[in-house]
């Protein structure tokens, strides 16, 4: 099984209650794939960089399998750059600056090589793009799994519409659930949002979990409560790589495979806020994996007797 993640590589600077890092590498693309590389070796990187990102960063990708092909390096502009601070409840940001820089011409190609791929991971980009992808499949992939996030709600509705008719999952948080349907309840919020195309909806809630809807199907999946919380800057990302990482090493994509994998991608974000950007993602090992998904396993395992 193989799998293509398109998203952004990127600089961050972030600034939390736990300190402060001035450059960091990040984006999207970057945290699905070091995730879903714990669970399948054959990731497939489609995205776009400047000059300026770090060879280093490019062979370690390299070095775990992870395939950058469909990385174009654009040798006289810089990569995008993103600059938060986030809010006590570490829940809310505000986004400080944004340089598109690179990521203004990205004009996402799939390489020939990639075309076998039977999952497709649609980080959080311009609709149009993700769009551009589905469409250059020769063969629709086992799986389409897609991020989005209000913004493109804001100013590209219509686009983003119709990508949702051809993906199978959408990651939302709940706001943007709200939002995209216009409705309050999550509930009525996720049966809207299933009519307008994909079969599976994943409501994340950060601190709080995050649910997954299919057809009358619900199911909730908690968030490991953390001690300390140094770095949210892509924790969605990384649940995500580890949804659909496992999902592709499973080669299972039932309602019931799901709920697991969902509780493999809360296990993936709890890792990543441990450090700042994806370098605690670098160091963890299958145990530490299998460790983490036992303290999930503990945390929602309960007897009761009924009366």
């Amino acid at each position: 099984m193989s799998l293509i993640t398109v998203g952004t590589m990127a600089f961050d600077a972030i600034e939390t209650p736990f300190g402060k890092v001035d450059k960091i590498v990040g984006g999207s693309a970057t945290y699905v794939a070091y995730a879903a590389n714990n669970f399948i070796k054959d990731v497939k990187q489609i995205s776009i960089v400047g000059y300026d990102f770090p060879k280093e960063e490019m062979d370690e990708l390299t070095s775990r399998g992870i395939q950058v092909e469909g990385v174009e390096v654009v040798p006289d502009k810089k990569s995008f750059f993103w600059s938060g601070k986030y809010h006590i409840d570490m829940n809310t940001r505000d986004t400080l600056v944004t340089d598109l820089n690179v990521l203004a011409d990205f004009n996402p190609v799939v390489p020939d090589s990639y075309q076998d791929a039977e999952f497709l991971m649609l980080g959080n980009l311009m609709p149009k793009l993700q769009l551009s992808v589905i469409n250059q499949m020769k063969t629709r992939p086992k799986l389409i799994v897609m991020d989005t996030m209000n913004f493109w709600m804001d100013i590209a509705l219509d686009d983003l519409k119709e990508v949702l008719k051809k993906v199978d999952v959408l990651l939302v948080n709940d706001g943007e659930a709200r939002q995209l349907s216009g409705e309050v309840s999550l509930v009525k919020a996720a049966r809207k949002i299933i009519e307008m195309g994909p079969r599976f909806l994943i409501i994340k809630k950060g601190e709080h979990g995050a649910l997954l809807f299919h057809e009358n199907h619900v199911f909730f999946a908690p968030a490991l409560p953390l001690e300390e919380v140094f770095d949210p800057t892509g924790a969605g990302d990384t649940f995500a790589g580890g949804f659909i990482g496992y999902l592709a090493k499973t080669k299972d994509i039932s309602f019931e495979n799901m709920k697991t994998a969902i509780i493999v991608g809360s296990a993936m974000a709890s890792f990543c806020v441990e450090k700042f950007g994806p370098e605690r993602l670098k160091e963890i090992t299958k145990v530490d994996i299998d460790e983490r998904l036992g303290e999930f396993v503990q945390l929602v395992n309960f007897d009761i007797d009924l009366v």
